[in-house]
C-alpha cells in the first residue's frame, strides 16, 4: 500500500487544491478504499464553496464513490473482504443506536455523516468509510458508469417507488440533468407513461431518446395544463430547487396524485390547501436511501440497462470538470477518474 496519495481538497471556498496526504489506518467499523471513480453532483456547489475555511484539514467532496477496499478496521462485518469492489453514496453510514436506526429507517440517521461535507470524500485516490455505509457494486457495471448510480440513480429510483405511481400511469420528470436523465430512463422501464419538462428545445430529443413519450417546453408552454390535457399526472418527481417552477406543477397533478421533490430549496413553496384537500394530492420530500435501496437500484440498472451518460476527466483536472458541471456543460454527469482498478 502507497504511504501517501493524492486528493482533491478545498483549500477555501469555491477553490480546490491537489494535495498529497499520508495514507490513513480504518478505525473501528471503517475501510479503506482504493478509489476508481467519482462523479461529480450538484450538491457539490454547497460542499465545495460554502466549505468551512477553518476546518482543518480542509474537506475532500465527492459522494459517487466506487473503487475497492484496501484495509479493514477492528470489527468490520465479514460480508466485506479486502480486494472487494464497494461504493458509497452521500449518506456515510448509520450509527445503529439513534432513534430511527432502532426502527429501521437508516436513511434517517441522526448521527450519519454526509459524505464530501461532514465527512471526506471520493476526490482522492484513497477514502475512509464507514462499513455501515459500504454498497456491493456489480462486475456487470464499470467503476465510472456506477458512480453516478449511487447518488443520482438511487435519488430518482426511490423517488419513483414512493411516488405511488402503477405501471400505465403519467409520470412526469421536472428538470433533465444529471439526475432527470436517470429518472426518465427508470420511469419507462417501470412502465409509466413518462413526459419529461424541461427549458428549451436543445434538450427535447436528449428527452425522448432517454424514455420520454412527451416532451414540454416550459418556455413556450404551460407545463401543468399540458399534463391535464395528458389526464393529469399520477406523479411529478423534480430533480430541479426553484419553488416556483415546482409549485406550478402541482396544477398538472391527476387527483392522488404526488409531487415528489429532490431538490431542495430554502424558498416556501405556496401551494393552495385547496389543491391538496379537493383531489386527495400530496407533497413528498424524498432522500436517497439505504446501502440496500442503493444495491437494489445497481441490481434494477443492470436488469433494464439503465446507464449514466457521463464524461470522465482525471483527478487532477477536478476543478475544470467541476466548473464544467456546475456551468451546465456536460450531459449529463461529469465522473473523475483516479487511474486505479
Amino acid at each position: 500500500m502507497k504511504q501517501a496519495y493524492r486528493a482533491m481538497q478545498v483549500s477555501r471556498p469555491g477553490v480546490l487544491e491537489l494535495v498529497e496526504r499520508p495514507t490513513p489506518a480504518p478505525g473501528i467499523g471503517e475501510v479503506l478504499i482504493a478509489v476508481q471513480a467519482c462523479g461529480i453532483c450538484g450538491a457539490d456547489i454547497g460542499d465545495i464553496e460554502a466549505a468551512d475555511p477553518a476546518l482543518q484539514p480542509p474537506r475532500v467532496p465527492g459522494h459517487e464513490v466506487v473503487g475497492r477496499i484496501v484495509a479493514l478496521g477492528e470489527h468490520t462485518p465479514g460480508i466485506w473482504k479486502v480486494g472487494q469492489r464497494v461504493g458509497v453514496g452521500r449518506l456515510g453510514g448509520h450509527c445503529n443506536e439513534c432513534p430511527q436506526c432502532r426502527q429501521g429507517r437508516f436513511q434517517l440517521c441522526q448521527n450519519q455523516p454526509f459524505v464530501g461535507a461532514s465527512r471526506d470524500g471520493g476526490y482522492a485516490e484513497m477514502m475512509l468509510a464507514r462499513a455501515t455505509g459500504l454498497v456491493s457494486i456489480p462486475e456487470q457495471l464499470d467503476a465510472e458508469e456506477a458512480a453516478p448510480i449511487l447518488c443520482a440513480g438511487i435519488a430518482t429510483f426511490n423517488a419513483l417507488k414512493k411516488s405511488g405511481a402503477q405501471a400505465g400511469d403519467t409520470v412526469a420528470i421536472l428538470g433533465i440533468g444529471g439526475l432527470g436523465h436517470m429518472a426518465l430512463q427508470y420511469a419507462r422501464r417501470m412502465g409509466f407513461k413518462v413526459v419529461a419538462i424541461g427549458r428549451g428545445s436543445d434538450i427535447a430529443q436528449d428527452a425522448l431518446d432517454l424514455g420520454a413519450h412527451v416532451y414540454i417546453d416550459s418556455r413556450l408552454e404551460d407545463a401543468a395544463a399540458v399534463l391535464q390535457a395528458h389526464g393529469g399526472a399520477q406523479a411529478v418527481v423534480t430533480t430541479v430547487s426553484n419553488a416556483a417552477a415546482v409549485t406550478a406543477l402541482i396544477d398538472g397533478l391527476a387527483p392522488t396524485g404526488r409531487l415528489v421533490m429532490l431538490g431542495a430549496d430554502k424558498d416556501p413553496l405556496l401551494v393552495s390547501s385547496g389543491r391538496l384537500v379537493v383531489g386527495e394530492r400530496g407533497v413528498l420530500g424524498s432522500i436517497t436511501g439505504t446501502p440496500y435501496d442503493n444495491e437494489k437500484t445497481l441490481g434494477f440498472s443492470v436488469l433494464a440497462g439503465v446507464r449514466p451518460r457521463i464524461e470522465t476527466m482525471p483527478l487532477e483536472q477536478a476543478t475544470e470538470a467541476y466548473q464544467r458541471m456546475k456551468s451546465g456543460d456536460v450531459k449529463f454527469r461529469m465522473v473523475l477518474t483516479m487511474g486505479t482498478r
